[in-house]
């Protein structure tokens, strides 16, 4: 069997392992949704760490029973990638990372293999680039959108990872924050994003209006959030509220590329990743607004599956720092 590279995710939600060949191929993978109580909007963070130390061990199992049907022996492990913070500053912290990064250090050490540690953000970015046809050393757009992270950035591949300059921070409420209170508020289930884009396509008017709030590239959701949950008070169709929140968020995200497109005419492509990217509505409305303002952009998604919290980037950034380091 060809030798592999482990990849491991602890986010917020989703306990990640992948395995990947040398040259960053999938070749099996295995995650599970952290619980969240019926009702609530998240976890804290003690609580998720908890579920993620308790999730590891069956998703390692899971990845092992898909590795023994390719082949019955040993696996091969070269090397391992795990994320320890969310975006590459040394400022970004959350506790759930330490979860991830202590399992691979002790799995590592007891295998002798190197670990590239990585961030959370930067394996989103390499996951949706191993769908591309012509990903390589060009500098791109990227733009992380999730539950914790509106960003808007410029990056460049690195051995290690991206460079990575920020073009447009969150201002303050998050797109998937924004999605998951209003579905939550509306009874659907935690994480709200797969049901609200259900709900959405049911919706017959579609004359409801949430404005956006987006100064250069950074992207604000508190108030359209505010004006959703006031629609729901007054009695609005939920359906009519879901379909107004995927409008605003997609009228936002092609408003702040534009913005650093221009500031960046150099980046040829905008790559967009995290789970609010995974909304087939939200990227079709995106390409078709981007047609317009630039045409010349090139827009990719990352896969539904792979655009929501996955290990496969994570993975792919430690064989391409392994393959570097033995070459």
């Amino acid at each position: 069997m060809t030798p592999l590279v482990l990849g491991v995710d602890t986010s917020n939600y989703t306990t990640s392992v992948c395995a990947v060949s040398v040259t960053g191929e999938l070749v099996a993978e295995a995650r599970r949704l952290l619980p969240v109580p019926s009702g609530q909007r998240g976890l804290r963070q003690s609580d998720a760490l908890f579920l993620h130390v308790q999730q590891l061990p069956m998703v390692m199992a899971e990845l092992r029973q898909q590795l023994g049907a390719v082949t019955a022996a040993p696996t091969p492990w070269v090397a391992a990638g795990v994320s320890v913070r969310p975006r590459p500053w040394a400022s970004s912290y959350m506790p759930v990372f330490h979860a991830g990064e202590r399992f691979v250090m002790t799995w590592a050490q007891t295998l002798g293999l190197p670990v590239v540690r990585t961030s959370h953000q930067e394996g989103h970015l390499a996951a949706a680039e191993a769908f591309l046809p012509h990903a390589g050393a060009d500098p791109f757009l990227a733009v992380h959108i999730s539950g914790g992270t509106s960003d808007v950035v410029f990056a460049r591949p690195a051995r290690w990872g991206y460079r990575i300059e920020m073009v447009g921070e969150g201002a303050d409420l998050h797109a998937g924050q924004f999605v998951d209170r209003v579905g939550v508020a509306m009874g659907l289930p935690f994480p709200a994003g797969p049901s609200l884009e259900v709900l959405a396509a049911s919706a017959q008017r579609r004359d409801l209006r949430l404005p956006g709030a987006v100064r250069g590239a950074a992207m604000s959701f508190s108030g359209p959030c505010t004006a959703a949950l006031r629609a729901l008070e007054r009695g609005e169709e939920p359906a009519e509220i879901a379909y107004a929140v995927q409008a605003c968020i997609a009228n936002s995200l092609a408003k702040a590329i534009a913005h650093a497109s221009a500031l960046h005419p150099e980046a040829g492509r905008v790559v967009i990743a995290g789970g609010v990217a995974s909304n087939q509505w939200i990227a079709a409305r995106v390409r078709h607004r981007l047609r317009q303002v630039c045409p010349r952009l090139e827009v990719a998604f990352a896969p539904a599956r792979y655009a929501s919290d996955n290990a496969l980037g994570v993975a792919r950034i430690a064989a391409r720092g392994w393959a570097a380091e033995v070459v």
